[in-house]
């Protein structure tokens, strides 16, 4: 019985301090543990405030959360193990390495992700603007994370990847408010120019879609080969852009026609000459 317990006081002093050593470090790791998933989870909450105020794209909002926690829970778990002892740099290599493949592998995609990001965060344009970009034009039905889904006026679907839709020109037809019209007509050279001008601006003058401020006028814009070039320049709100441009122009060619003013189509004059009367042979003299 003496013996059991010299064994067992011998083996007190030997694993006590041990005990006392790791058992210190992980209970340390475990509070840092329980404090820092807290603290993560009031970052993720405090960015999803964030980007409320911003008014950042709520597609966004879900997936920059999730990115944000699920990086400091990593570092986190890291942080812990390096306190229980664990080595940790190959865990942080291996990690690197596996970032590195991925990145290397997924090129184009992360491309379209980050351009997504940018337009999401940055917003050139919106779901329900008409938009031109990359060679195509449409009506912005979504904003995805690595494409942006374009409707054309025919119905016609057009994906765009967001990588080279963010590093190129975008022209946004509906985000400002108002739109100025050019209408274009050219008239015969015989017509009278200021009654056709006076025609134009009455039309404009007489739609109430059309503003005052700043006052339509009609420009002579150049002296075709077969015309006199007229533009009849308006201003009015982006939604009735279409409807002014397509009736004026039609109203435009009856009031024309009333008034006797002709629109020319391309002409052009050919001047027949005649062959010369071909010369007679000579007769080359006999031998």
């Amino acid at each position: 019985m003496d013996d059991v317990m010299v064994q067992l006081e011998g083996l007190s002093e030997a694993w006590l301090p041990l005990v006392l050593q790791y058992g210190s470090q992980v209970l340390l790791a475990l509070v840092t543990f329980a404090i820092g998933w807290w603290v993560v989870g009031r970052i993720t909450s405090g960015v999803h405030v964030l980007l409320e105020k911003r008014n950042v794209d709520r597609t966004l909002h879900s997936f920059i959360g999730t990115l944000v926690g699920v990086g400091l829970k990593i570092l986190l778990l890291i942080s812990v193990a390096g306190m229980i002892g664990i080595e940790t740099t190959s865990f942080i290599a291996l990690i690197g390495a596996a970032g590195l493949a991925v990145g290397l592998a997924l090129q184009g995609s992360l491309a379209n992700f980050a351009g997504g990001m940018l337009i999401l965060i940055l917003r050139p344009f919106k779901a329900g603007e008409y938009i031109e970009a990359q060679g195509v034009g449409g009506t912005v039905d979504s904003i995805q994370i690595f494409f942006t889904i374009l409707k054309t006026a025919d119905n016609k679907t057009i994906v765009v990847p967001n990588g080279s839709l963010s590093n190129g020109n975008i022209i946004n037809y509906s985000r400002q408010p108002t739109r100025r019209v050019d209408i274009n007509i050219g008239i015969d050279y015989g017509d009278d120019v200021r009654q056709a001008r006076r025609i134009l601006l009455g039309l404009a003058e007489a739609d109430e879609r059309v503003f005052t401020d700043p006052a339509p006028v009609v420009w002579l814009t150049g002296l075709g080969e077969s015309s006199v070039d007229l533009s009849l320049r308006m201003w009015t709100k982006t939604d009735d852009f279409w409807g002014v441009f397509w009736e004026l122009q039609e109203l435009a060619k009856e009031e024309f026609d009333k008034a006797g003013i002709s629109i020319p189509f391309p002409q052009r004059t050919l001047h027949m000459v005649a062959d010369p009367a071909p010369r007679e042979t000579e007769k080359q003299p006999q031998a």
